[in-house]
């Protein structure tokens, strides 16, 4: 016969067991929490807040689906406020203090390139969005870009610019480089070099500029003074609105004006600029075009622009939001395919497999870009002032150049006859 002093403790231990097993279910079903910086404020802002609407977007999507793994998905994101010395410690406080289970981002390559140490040093697996060409210096095997840049990102945001160049008659001759002495700019700006060597093109002027120039009529006069036919620029959107403004200020049209200008994928920027922007070209990474409408992407679209109005974003975002929510898509097939939130297994799915995303199926090769380019370059067409938004729905205002299997429209060739 037990004592009363054991059946106490009999009583105890099975109500510990109890409690413990009833724990279980609530612990299976703790979300699982995605983390990333955003640009929330600061420069790139315009951009950033298009790719957090989009990850809501997601998340919501996700969870109305069952989530990651049976368990709901936590967004947890603080704004870097379009700053890279901001970024480092964001991520270490993700990672360390906020415990988050998956890494993703940030947006823009200034931003993805400080939190790659980071990133590196917790062995983490990373989806960024729209980085150029981010770990060709890293060369972390757990790293993916949604960026379509193919095997070469560099050369990808300035290929198309030159091989338009060589179709003109009479074609251009002279180039002028001109970039912010930043991340982004600079790789693009090495791109546009690749892009032009063994060709007959001369370089006549190639030098950067700070980040914190807000003055672009001197840096025009003085690629004026050269007198190059061609201007290739690489330029976040603040200085994008200053170097359009200043070159239509001081009435310089070269034969052809354009490049890597991130200021002119955003509508607000466009529709401000209105008709100063006729005639530029250049590099999209994803286009509103028939050959761009993928599965889930008219249903993103949708709620995107839907909600955009009364949270202030870019009211279309034809150029972030797909990039974002495809960012997205990603981390979670990786976690889907390898049922499991070990980062290396995810990794090791995400290489092995094609992902189906909203930018259509992505298949990444060598340092985690895209195993093909498809990057895109267009001009600006009859694009009329007052600030009129609605008009970007419309894609004959922007046409596809090249590559040929995309094109759309034909150049309007030189520049000048395109601002007539």
């Amino acid at each position: 016969m037990l004592s009363s002093a054991r059946i106490r403790h009999a009583i105890a231990a099975l109500a510990l067991s109890c409690c413990a097993l009833a724990a279980l279910p609530a612990r299976a079903a703790d979300p699982i929490k995605l983390g990333f910086s955003m640009a929330l404020t600061g420069g790139i802002a315009v951009n950033g807040k298009q790719c957090l609407l989009a990850l809501q977007i997601w998340r919501d999507d996700v969870n109305a689906k069952g989530g990651l793994l049976g368990r709901p998905v936590e967004l947890v994101y603080y704004d870097d406020q379009s700053n890279p010395a901001n970024v480092p410690g964001i991520y270490t406080k993700l990672i360390d203090v906020d415990k988050v289970d998956l890494v993703i981002g940030p947006y823009a390559t200034n931003m993805v390139a400080p939190a790659m140490t980071v990133i590196i040093q917790h062995n983490m697996t990373d989806v960024s969005i729209q980085a150029l060409g981010v770990n060709s210096e890293f060369h972390y095997p757990r790293y993916f870009s949604i960026l379509p840049t193919g095997p070469n990102p560099k050369l990808a945001f300035a290929e198309g610019y030159f091989e338009i160049a060589k179709q003109q008659t009479p074609k251009p001759k002279t180039v002028a480089i001109i970039a912010a002495d930043a991340e982004f700019s600079k790789n693009a700006a090495d791109g546009a070099r690749e892009a032009i060597k063994g060709s007959d093109f001369k370089t006549v002027y190639d030098r950067t500029y700070p980040p914190s120039t807000t003055d672009y009529t001197p840096i025009v006069r003085a690629i004026q003074a050269t007198n190059p036919d061609m201007v290739f620029a690489a330029a976040y959107p603040p200085d994008t609105i200053g170097l359009v403004r200043a070159m239509n200020e001081v009435g310089f049209t070269p034969k052809m004006f354009g490049g890597a200008l991130i200021g002119l994928l955003a509508t607000g920027p466009k529709a401000s600029l209105g008709s100063l922007i006729n005639g530029i070209i250049i590099q999209e990474s994803f286009m509103h075009a028939p050959s761009f409408n993928f599965p889930g992407l008219d249903a993103l679209m949708a709620k995107y622009q839907s909600q955009a109005p009364a949270q202030g974003v870019d009211p279309l975002g034809y150029s972030y939001a797909p990039a974002a929510y495809a960012a997205a898509q990603v981390i979670a097939a990786g976690v889907e395919g390898s049922k499991s939130l070990d980062h290396g297994k995810i990794a090791d799915y995400i290489h092995g497999h094609t992902i189906p995303t909203v930018m259509g199926d992505i298949a990444f090769g060598a340092n985690g870009e895209w195993a093909k380019s498809r990057i895109v370059f267009t001009q600006f067409q009859h694009v009329a002032g007052g600030n009129d938004v609605a008009q970007f729905k419309d894609p004959t205002k922007e046409p596809i150049l090249w590559p040929p299997a995309y094109k759309t429209g034909n150049v309007i060739y030189p520049y000048a006859d395109a601002k007539k």
